[in-house]
Order: C-alpha cells, then structure tokens, then sequence
C-alpha cells in the first residue's frame, strides 16, 4: 500500500499501542546511555513500520547531544516540526530528554485520537490537539471524548484511561513531572500485555489489517480520516 494513502486509519486499537512502543523503545536507549542523545523531531512522520509492524525511528538530522555533567539542558536554535516541540524548548532553546518525552505525548494523542498534531480544517478551540484533549485525557469520566470512532468496541475504559494518562503526563507543561522514556517503555508494554490478556474482542480488527508493506513512512495524514 502506499505510503501516502489511508493505512493507519485501519490499524487496530492494539496495532496502534504496537506502534507506540516501538517508537518509545528506539527513543529509550539512547536516552540511558551517559551521553544521551536527543531526537529533536519525534513526530509520526518519523516513524517507519516493517511487516509485522514494528516500529523505528527514521531521520536524525536534527538529533543532538544532551546535558553532561552537572548541566541540566543543552542550549540549542529551536528547530524541529510545529505542534510536537516542548513548550519550553520553543520559549528558550533549552533542549533535554524530556522534550523528546513531550513530543512522545503528542505522539500517542494523534493515535489516541485521529488527530493531527496540528488541524487548521478543525473549529479554532480544537486545531490543536493537545489543548483541546488535556482537560478530558485527565478526567475518568470524559476521556472516551478523546478516543478515535474509529475504535469503537476494541478497547475497555481502562485501558483507554491508562493510555490516557501517560499521554497527559507526557504533555505536563513542566519536564520534571514527565516521565522518562524507560518509563513510558514499562508503562507501554504493561498496557499492551493486559489488552493481551483481556477478551479477544478488545483487539479484533488485526486480521482485516493488511499486511504486505515494508517501511512505509506513515505521513501525519495516514492517522487520519
């Protein structure tokens, strides 16, 4: 299938966690190493699938080197792709790990919810994905607001609600509350074991996926209807 046609908006619910964790574990190692290395433009675009639906990460140009020592940010020009970059590194170039984890955090909402990181054809309180889902992806209740129709019936309320929250807790507007990438790797594969273990009806939809690509480069507008 193309590369620039209608595949992600056929992944299942499970297929779609698949994907997040594997985009998480290549970005995981290279954040524990004594030097870390920072991406700088985690977005779906950059993210390649091989036949069984594993993901990694493509395109380092941007990639830099992290704090060493005692330093707690590398100071850098703000590059990278709109709608994906932390917060305060657009405020002051100051670039560390958890950037990488916020732009996860947009990450996994795009899978959560269908949605382009950023949606000009969308009403102006809902062209940008992340302020319009944070109030609903921190309340119990209303987090089934955020979820893609298109996954209707593939997922329990609480597996909904724990992707939910490790996405908010990726998108905190302050970096010490987010996670690390290790953390999110652990949290990711807890929530894709226990879709495993639940009824087969919460991954239903794998089978009609198709199957016969090699390392496509899903476009942001892949996710999307």
């Amino acid at each position: 299938m193309n590369a620039r046609g209608s595949h992600f908006q056929q992944l299942s619910w499970s297929l779609r966690l698949k994907i997040a964790v594997g985009a998480a574990r290549d970005r995981a190692f290279p954040h524990s190493t004594e030097t870390k290395v920072i991406y700088r433009d985690f977005k779906t675009s950059n993210i390649l699938l091989d036949t069984n639906y594993d993901a990694k990460l493509s395109d380092f140009g941007l990639a830099r080197d992290g704090p060493t020592g005692d330093k707690s940010h590398v100071s850098t020009r703000v590059m990278g792709t709109h709608g994906y970059a932390a917060p305060e590194y657009l405020a002051t170039g100051h670039l560390t790990a958890k950037s990488d984890v916020y732009s996860f955090g947009v990450v996994q909402l795009e899978m959560l919810s269908g949605r382009r990181a950023i949606d000009k054809n969308r009403p102006s309180g809902e062209q940008c994905p992340v302020e319009w889902a944070k109030p609903y992806l921190s309340n119990k209740r209303k987090v089934s607001r955020v979820m893609d129709s298109r996954l209707e019936g593939q997922y329990s309320l609480t597996q909904a609600q724990r992707a939910a929250t490790l996405s908010f807790r990726c998108l905190s507007l302050e970096p010490k509350y987010r996670p690390n990438m290790d953390e999110v790797v652990t949290e990711q594969m807890a929530l894709v074991l226990a879709i495993s273990m639940d009824s087969p009806s919460t991954s239903r939809g794998d089978a009609d996926a198709p199957k016969k690509f090699a390392y496509p480069r899903p476009s942001a507008s892949l996710l999307y209807a």
